[in-house]
Protein backbone atom coordinates (compact mmCIF):
# COMPACT_ATOMS: atom_id res chain seq x y z
CA UNK A 1 0.00 0.00 0.00
CA UNK A 2 1.58 3.82 -1.27
CA UNK A 3 0.89 6.91 0.62
CA UNK A 4 -1.99 8.11 2.07
CA UNK A 5 -2.95 11.87 2.06
CA UNK A 6 -5.76 13.40 2.63
CA UNK A 7 -7.53 17.45 2.27
CA UNK A 8 -8.29 18.51 6.05
CA UNK A 9 -9.52 22.13 7.47
CA UNK A 10 -8.29 23.60 10.44
CA UNK A 11 -9.10 26.00 12.46
CA UNK A 12 -8.41 28.01 15.28
CA UNK A 13 -11.00 26.77 17.86
CA UNK A 14 -10.04 29.58 20.18
CA UNK A 15 -11.55 31.87 17.39
CA UNK A 16 -14.50 29.92 17.21
CA UNK A 17 -15.45 30.29 20.44
CA UNK A 18 -14.61 33.82 20.57
CA UNK A 19 -16.79 34.65 17.19
CA UNK A 20 -19.76 31.98 18.81
CA UNK A 21 -19.22 34.92 21.70
CA UNK A 22 -19.40 37.78 19.49
CA UNK A 23 -16.18 38.75 20.46
CA UNK A 24 -14.78 38.63 16.68
CA UNK A 25 -16.40 38.24 13.32
CA UNK A 26 -16.90 34.62 11.81
CA UNK A 27 -15.17 36.00 8.81
CA UNK A 28 -11.96 36.59 10.90
CA UNK A 29 -11.91 32.94 12.13
CA UNK A 30 -8.29 31.63 11.08
CA UNK A 31 -8.13 27.80 9.37
CA UNK A 32 -6.68 26.22 6.69
CA UNK A 33 -7.10 23.74 4.16
CA UNK A 34 -3.96 21.10 3.81
CA UNK A 35 -3.12 17.80 2.32
CA UNK A 36 -1.99 15.75 5.41
CA UNK A 37 -0.04 12.43 5.47
CA UNK A 38 -2.72 9.53 6.93
CA UNK A 39 0.11 8.27 9.94
CA UNK A 40 -1.51 5.73 11.57
CA UNK A 41 1.76 4.93 13.69
CA UNK A 42 1.29 8.63 14.99
CA UNK A 43 -0.71 9.40 17.81
CA UNK A 44 -1.50 13.18 17.19
CA UNK A 45 -1.89 15.47 14.48
CA UNK A 46 1.44 17.54 14.03
CA UNK A 47 1.87 20.38 11.99
CA UNK A 48 4.37 22.63 10.94
CA UNK A 49 5.75 25.74 12.47
CA UNK A 50 4.45 27.63 9.38
CA UNK A 51 1.04 26.72 9.80
CA UNK A 52 0.86 27.21 13.48
CA UNK A 53 1.91 30.66 12.93
CA UNK A 54 -0.70 31.23 10.16
CA UNK A 55 -3.36 29.83 12.31
CA UNK A 56 -1.58 31.90 15.81
CA UNK A 57 -1.93 28.81 17.74
CA UNK A 58 -0.93 29.38 21.12
CA UNK A 59 2.02 26.80 22.60
CA UNK A 60 0.05 24.54 25.79
CA UNK A 61 3.35 22.49 26.26
CA UNK A 62 6.41 20.76 25.40
CA UNK A 63 6.85 16.83 25.13
CA UNK A 64 8.90 14.89 23.49
CA UNK A 65 8.08 12.61 20.32
CA UNK A 66 9.82 10.13 19.00
CA UNK A 67 9.94 10.69 14.42
CA UNK A 68 10.24 8.34 12.10
CA UNK A 69 13.88 8.41 12.43
CA UNK A 70 13.93 7.09 16.21
CA UNK A 71 15.56 10.41 17.44
CA UNK A 72 14.00 11.96 20.22
CA UNK A 73 12.81 15.36 19.78
CA UNK A 74 11.08 18.24 21.82
CA UNK A 75 8.31 19.86 20.45
CA UNK A 76 5.46 22.40 21.41
CA UNK A 77 1.83 20.90 21.70
CA UNK A 78 -0.42 23.59 20.52
CA UNK A 79 -4.13 24.49 20.08
CA UNK A 80 -7.15 24.04 20.48
CA UNK A 81 -7.29 23.26 17.02
CA UNK A 82 -11.21 21.96 15.00
CA UNK A 83 -9.96 19.57 12.32
CA UNK A 84 -12.36 18.78 9.55
CA UNK A 85 -12.71 16.07 7.00
CA UNK A 86 -15.56 15.51 4.81
CA UNK A 87 -18.67 15.46 7.07
CA UNK A 88 -16.41 14.91 10.43
CA UNK A 89 -14.75 16.83 13.16
CA UNK A 90 -13.00 16.43 15.97
CA UNK A 91 -11.03 19.18 18.66
CA UNK A 92 -7.62 18.61 19.19
CA UNK A 93 -3.90 19.31 19.95
CA UNK A 94 -0.68 18.84 17.05
CA UNK A 95 2.98 18.66 17.98
CA UNK A 96 4.90 21.17 15.85
CA UNK A 97 7.46 19.89 13.79
CA UNK A 98 10.19 22.07 12.36
CA UNK A 99 10.34 24.31 9.31
CA UNK A 100 8.09 23.19 6.61
CA UNK A 101 7.68 19.31 7.64
CA UNK A 102 4.75 17.34 6.36
CA UNK A 103 1.51 17.46 8.30
CA UNK A 104 0.61 13.89 9.87
CA UNK A 105 -2.82 13.03 10.66
CA UNK A 106 -2.69 10.62 13.63
CA UNK A 107 -4.60 7.83 15.06
CA UNK A 108 -6.22 9.96 17.55
CA UNK A 109 -8.34 11.95 15.54
CA UNK A 110 -8.62 9.48 12.78
CA UNK A 111 -10.58 7.12 15.78
CA UNK A 112 -12.06 10.47 17.01
CA UNK A 113 -13.54 11.03 13.56
CA UNK A 114 -14.56 7.81 12.93
CA UNK A 115 -12.62 7.63 9.65
CA UNK A 116 -11.10 4.38 7.93
CA UNK A 117 -8.29 4.19 5.09
CA UNK A 118 -9.53 1.90 2.04
CA UNK A 119 -6.62 0.40 0.65
CA UNK A 120 -7.89 -0.56 -2.76
CA UNK A 121 -8.56 2.75 -3.49
CA UNK A 122 -5.96 4.58 -1.09
CA UNK A 123 -7.92 6.94 0.31
CA UNK A 124 -9.18 8.29 3.03
CA UNK A 125 -13.13 7.58 3.52
CA UNK A 126 -15.84 7.87 6.59
CA UNK A 127 -16.91 4.63 8.13
CA UNK A 128 -19.44 3.04 5.36
CA UNK A 129 -21.29 1.70 8.31
CA UNK A 130 -21.70 5.00 9.79
CA UNK A 131 -21.55 7.68 6.84
CA UNK A 132 -23.83 10.54 8.19
CA UNK A 133 -21.90 11.21 11.97
CA UNK A 134 -19.61 9.40 14.01
CA UNK A 135 -20.04 6.63 16.31
CA UNK A 136 -17.46 5.80 19.60
CA UNK A 137 -17.44 2.65 21.29
CA UNK A 138 -17.41 3.39 25.14
CA UNK A 139 -16.74 0.14 26.06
Amino acid sequence: MGLIYAEIELINAGDVEMARRNLMDVDDVKRIRVNALVDTGSYMLAINESIQEQLSLPILETRKAQLADGSIKECDVVGPIELKFKNRRTLTHAMVLPADSEVLLGAIPLEDMDVLIDPLRQQLIVNPEHPYFAQMKMK
